[in-house]
Formats: C-alpha cells, sequence, structure tokens
C-alpha cells in the first residue's frame, strides 16, 4: 500500500481538536486537592482556562509556552501535520504574541502504518513552521495505537500587548475570524460524501494561521481574543464570559459558515463532540433548535479567532482586518451579566 492509499482518518477515533476531552468531564480530572505553587512571574496559568501560559522575562516582554496535539482531521499525511501545526501554533498569535520556535509531539502505530506516512507528516509540520517563520527544533516520539502529532510551541509577547480570553467589555462587538463548521466537513469525510472542493476549502482554512492575532495585540481596545477550537463557538465564548464578568448576544444568522453545511448537517454529518460540548455546558445558553446547536456547539480545529472590540477601537480594528484581507462582519455583543437568565443568548 502506498503512501497516497492511506487513509489516516481510518486509523482514529477520534478526528483534529474532536478529540478534546469534554469540558465538563476535564473540569473533573482537573481538579485537586493539592497546594500549587505559586510563582510571582507567572502572569497567565491554567485558571481561567486561556489559550497559553504566559511567563514575566523581567523585561517587559514575557514567554508564551503552548503545547497541542490530536489523531488525523484528513486523511493526506503531509495535510495533517500542517493543520496540527497550525493549531498548536494559533495559540501564540491569540495571546498576541510571535512564535519563537517549536518542537513535535508525535505518536505513531509502527506496527500498522509506514515510516514513509509518518515522515510525510513530520514534513507537514516543518513545512507550516516554515510559514510562522521559525525552525521545528526537534521533539519526541512514541509507538501509539492511533497517529497523533502536535506542536510545543515557544513564543514571544511585549506584555502590553498581552491578549487574553478575559477583559472583555459590555458593549464590546465581537467578530469571528474564520467561518464555522470544521467538525461538520470533517463527519463528511468520514462518511465519505463530501465534496471535493467543500473538503479543499477546508483543508486550506484549517492550514491557514491565526497571525493577524499579532497585527492586532498592539490595538488597546481589543479587550479579548481566544482561538475558537474543540469546545466550539459557544464552548470558548463562555470562557470569554466567565472571566470578564459578562454576559454575550449572538446574532446566529451572522455566523460565517463554510460552504454546504446545511446540506451536511441534514445528511447526519453532526460529530459526536458536538453532543459532548452541549452536554457540558448547554444549560447557560438560551434554548437552541437542532441546527443552531449543531453550529456552535461544533468543534473546530484550527478555527478563527474570537475577537471582543470596544466601540472606540472599531475602525482600527476594521481597517486591520481590511488591509489584511479579512472582511469581518460582527455577530455579537458582549452584555451585562444577568444571573436571572442564559451567559449565552442566540437572537
Amino acid at each position: 500500500m502506498t503512501s497516497e492509499d492511506i487513509k489516516l482518518t481510518e486509523f482514529s477515533h477520534g478526528a483534529g481538536c474532536g478529540c478534546k476531552i469534554s469540558p465538563k468531564l476535564l473540569k473533573e480530572i482537573l481538579g485537586t486537592k493539592l497546594e500549587s505553587f505559586v510563582d510571582s512571574n507567572l502572569l497567565v496559568g491554567h485558571e481561567s482556562s486561556d489559550d497559553a501560559a504566559v511567563y514575566d522575562l523581567g523585561d517587559g516582554r514575557a514567554l508564551i509556552s503552548t503545547t497541542d496535539f490530536f489523531m488525523p482531521i484528513v486523511d493526506d499525511p503531509f495535510d495533517f501535520g500542517m493543520i496540527a501545526g497550525s493549531n498548536a501554533l494559533s495559540d501564540v498569535y491569540a495571546m498576541g504574541g510571535r512564535p519563537l520556535m517549536a518542537i513535535s509531539i508525535f505518536g505513531w502505530p509502527i506496527n500498522t502504518l509506514s515510516a514513509n506516512v509518518g515522515a510525510k507528516v513530520i514534513d507537514g509540520g516543518r513545512e507550516i513552521c516554515k510559514h510562522a517563520g521559525i525552525t521545528l527544533a526537534g521533539g519526541h516520539s512514541i509507538d501509539s495505537p492511533e497517529p497523533i502529532f502536535g506542536l510545543s510551541v515557544s513564543g514571544i509577547v511585549e506584555i502590553k500587548n498581552l491578549k487574553r480570553n478575559i477583559g472583555a467589555k459590555v458593549n464590546d462587538t465581537l467578530f469571528l475570524t474564520k467561518p464555522l463548521g470544521i467538525g461538520i466537513l470533517s463527519t463528511a469525510q468520514k462518511k465519505k460524501i463530501v465534496s471535493t472542493n467543500d473538503h479543499a476549502t477546508a483543508v486550506k482554512q484549517m492550514c491557514t494561521l491565526n497571525d493577524i492575532g499579532y497585527k492586532l495585540a498592539a490595538i488597546h481596545g481589543v479587550n479579548a481574543v481566544t482561538d475558537v477550537t474543540g469546545f466550539g463557538l459557544a464552548g470558548h465564548l463562555l470562557e470569554v464570559c466567565k472571566g470578564s464578568n459578562t454576559s454575550a448576544e449572538i446574532s446566529f444568522d451572522k455566523l460565517p459558515l463554510l460552504p454546504n453545511i446545511l446540506k451536511y448537517i441534514e445528511n447526519d454529518c453532526v460529530p459526536g463532540g458536538t453532543q459532548r460540548n452541549f452536554d457540558s455546558y448547554g444549560d447557560q445558553i438560551s434554548r437552541l433548535s437542532n441546527l443552531e446547536r449543531s453550529i456552535i456547539c461544533d468543534p473546530q480545529t484550527s478555527g478563527g479567532l474570537l475577537v471582543s472590540v470596544s466601540n472606540e477601537a472599531l475602525g482600527e480594528f476594521e481597517k486591520l482586518m481590511e488591509l489584511n484581507g479579512l472582511n469581518l462582519n460582527p455577530i455579537g455583543k458582549i452584555t451585562k451579566k444577568n444571573d436571572e437568565s442564559k451567559t449565552i443568548v442566540l437572537k
């Protein structure tokens, strides 16, 4: 069997960020009674469920450290490496940072898949690192039952430009830099009903770096940023709201969608991760139709940046997006927290 005949998704039970443990179960796993070690130089840890850890270097800059890995979401090994790398790099960009270097995390079923196929995955990782202007400097590998690939990425950020998933303000406008629907299209691929064009569009989007995050970091009125991945748009917006002590309104008909998503939903191409996400946080969202749930709880892989922008910064933000070829429309607003209503309300 040649590498062209290999269908990587047939060797994994999950796909991309859809492999994530659900928010509800993850909270249980991470719970501990152990006393934490406190380091005053640690600016961002795990407490706010942010995209990366951030450590003060003492000179106005901070080190960003993150890791991300998963099982194949596409069949092509080179594309898998590119996508997994892009997804990991996104965490640095979401913090307003610039990547410095990466090392790989590689698990391979050595008795099932050839070394040649694995080499193409690594090459995909090298290529996306080159696009980001960094080196894939090393890594670690194991013999594993399923293919696994990802990166551990180090980055740098001016502390004054550090962006977090907390800090959103009431009346901020919400934007999303990539359309939704990756989980749906990946499920359609597994069912072998996705069209060639729709698959190519999804792969191109997942391989596109979120480097716009580094460029918008200097805008003072960008109050919160996070990348939308395995917990879906709703899950990551809930983290923003929780950390910012706010609520949010989403205009469902304004959400950007990948091509033909509604057709694939009608053909039951909704991944299992969507239901796991909804089971974890659905009680915090206003009543949803099946269609709305399929969209806002859909697990994304290498998804876009969710950005909360003040009214004062809208002009500067929109100009930057336009200069970088991003024609974005608002998808919602940050609202005052109301303990008597749901955290996210769809309109």
